[in-house]
C-alpha cells in the first residue's frame, strides 16, 4: 500500500485548523474597522430648558405681572378656562395658597398649548422672588408649591449716621429694608428717635441670589451699633436645635426686653415726659405725662410688651386710644389713633399692630402720645430700666464665646465708612 506524501499530511491538517478557527470566531463580532482606529460616539442630546421644573420648548410661556384690579378668574378667562375650572382651583388650593392672596405688582407665567387657540396648560403665580404655586390645569387638576434655587453670599455694610439709619443705608446702595431689620433687633436697647450724627453702625448680613440677582435679605449674623459713644454688640446664635436662634449681646444676654423702646418703627419725638410743658392747643401750662412720636397719618401702632386690652375706645381729649395692661406692675396707653386694631379684653403680643397713627381729640397733627404707668404713676417710660429675658446657657457659652470671637473680628475689619462689601 502506497503511503500519503508528507506535504499532503501537511496541507491537510493545516486546513481542518483553519476550519476549526473560523468555526470558534463570533459570528456577531464587527468587521474591522479599516479606515480608523477608534469609533465615533455620538453625544447626548442637549437637556430642554425649564422653567419652574416646566420644559419650555413643549410650550408657548407668556410672563407678565399681575395689573391692578386684575384677579384669577379674568386671567384665565384670556387663556381659554372657564369659571367653573377657576372655581375649583380655589377649592384645590386651600392649604397650599389662597387665590385671594394674589397681589398686583407680582408676576406670574402661563404656558400654553403650542397654536394658535394659545389653551393654558399650567398657570404659576409668585408671592415673591423666591416661592411659586403651580396650578396644573390639565385633565387632572393639581396644585403645588415650589422654590426656585437659591444661593446667598455674606455681606457687609456700615455707615456713620447723618440723618435716619433708613437713609443712612440709602445712600450707603444697601437695602433700606435692612434699616428695618436691624432697629428690630435694636428695638429693646436703643431709642431710634433719638440717635443722632455721630452715631455708627456695622453689619454682617446674609444677602439671597436666585441666577445671580439679589432678591431678599437673609439674616442679620452680627452687628455693632455704636450711640452716644457706648458700642452694642448683637450676634444672632442658636443654642441648639430644639431652640430658636436669638441675639444676644457680648455677655452672652438676648436683646429681648419686656418692653419696647417705642410704640412706632420709625419716626421722631416731638414732646417728651415732661411735669411742665406749654400746650400747643389749650395754650397754658400744663403737666405732659406722655412721650409724642410723631408720623405720617395710618403709620402702625404697636403694643409694646405683652398684655390684655383693657380699653379700646373714643374720648374727646384722646381721641382714639388703646390701653393695655401688661401686669400688676405696668400699663400702657396710646392716644390720637386715626383707628384701633383691637379690642377689649384681647390678648396682644409685643410688636403686634394696635392701630394706626392719626390726629383725633385734641391734637395738632398725626402722632401717637404714649403713656405709661408703673405702680399705677405714670413716669417716663425711656427712663426706665427692664430686665432681660433669660441670658445663653451655662453648656451653650463655650460655643457662644468661640462664635462672638469669629463675628467680631469679621466686624473690626469693616471700616466706617459708609460702604457695601
Amino acid at each position: 500500500m502506497q503511503r500519503p506524501h508528507p506535504f499532503r499530511i501537511c496541507f491537510s491538517v493545516i486546513a481542518i485548523l483553519a476550519i476549526a478557527f473560523a468555526c470558534c470566531k463570533d459570528p456577531q463580532s464587527p468587521a474591522p474597522n479599516t479606515k480608523s482606529d477608534s469609533a465615533t460616539v455620538a453625544a447626548p442630546p442637549a437637556p430642554s430648558p425649564r422653567k419652574f421644573g416646566l420644559p419650555v420648548d413643549s410650550f408657548a410661556v407668556i410672563e407678565k405681572t399681575i395689573e391692578k384690579n386684575e384677579f384669577l378668574s379674568n386671567i384665565l378667562d384670556l387663556y381659554q378656562v372657564d369659571a367653573a375650572t377657576v372655581g375649583l382651583l380655589a377649592i384645590k388650593s386651600k392649604g397650599i395658597f389662597d387665590i385671594r392672596n394674589i397681589r398686583a405688582g407680582n408676576q406670574y407665567t402661563v404656558f400654553c398649548t403650542k397654536d394658535s387657540v394659545q389653551k393654558a396648560q399650567y398657570f404659576v403665580y409668585q408671592p415673591n422672588a423666591i416661592d411659586y404655586i403651580v396650578y396644573d390645569l390639565r385633565d387632572s387638576i393639581r396644585i403645588y408649591a415650589g422654590k426656585r434655587e437659591v444661593t446667598s453670599k455674606i455681606l457687609t455694610a456700615s455707615g456713620k449716621i447723618e440723618s435716619s439709619l433708613y437713609e443712612t443705608f440709602r445712600k450707603a446702595g444697601a437695602d433700606p429694608s435692612l434699616a428695618m431689620k436691624l432697629a428690630d433687633i435694636y428695638a429693646w436697647s436703643i431709642d431710634f428717635y433719638s440717635i443722632h450724627e455721630g452715631d455708627w453702625f456695622k453689619v454682617v448680613y446674609e444677602q439671597q441670589y436666585v441666577k445671580d440677582e439679589p432678591v431678599e435679605l437673609g439674616s442679620i449674623q452680627s452687628a455693632i451699633f455704636s450711640h452716644d459713644g457706648e458700642p452694642f454688640y448683637a450676634f444672632y446664635f442658636q443654642p441648639d436645635s430644639t431652640q430658636a436662634g436669638e441675639y444676644y449681646d457680648e455677655q452672652g444676654k438676648t436683646l429681648r426686653r419686656f418692653f419696647l423702646k417705642a410704640p412706632l418703627k420709625f419716626s421722631h419725638i416731638t414732646s417728651r415726659f415732661s411735669l411742665r410743658r406749654f400746650h400747643p392747643v389749650q395754650k397754658r401750662w400744663k403737666a405732659h405725662l406722655g412721650t409724642d412720636y410723631a408720623a405720617s397719618t395710618g403709620t402702625p401702632i404697636i403694643a409694646t410688651g405683652n398684655g390684655v386690652v383693657l380699653e379700646s375706645e373714643f374720648s374727646r381729649f384722646n381721641g382714639n386710644y388703646v390701653k393695655i395692661r401688661h401686669n400688676n406692675t405696668y400699663t400702657t396707653q396710646y392716644l390720637h389713633m386715626s383707628r384701633r386694631a383691637v379690642k377689649r379684653g384681647q390678648h396682644v403680643r409685643q410688636g403686634q399692630v394696635i392701630g394706626y397713627v392719626g390726629s383725633t381729640g385734641l391734637a395738632t397733627g398725626p402722632h401717637v402720645c404714649y403713656r405709661f404707668w408703673k405702680n399705677n404713676k405714670q413716669v417716663d417710660p425711656l427712663s426706665q430700666k427692664f430686665p432681660s429675658a433669660e441670658p445663653i446657657s451655662q453648656s451653650a457659652k463655650p460655643v457662644f464665646d468661640q462664635y462672638k470671637q469669629e463675628q467680631r473680628q469679621q466686624l473690626e475689619t469693616i471700616k466706617i465708612d459708609g460702604t457695601i462689601e
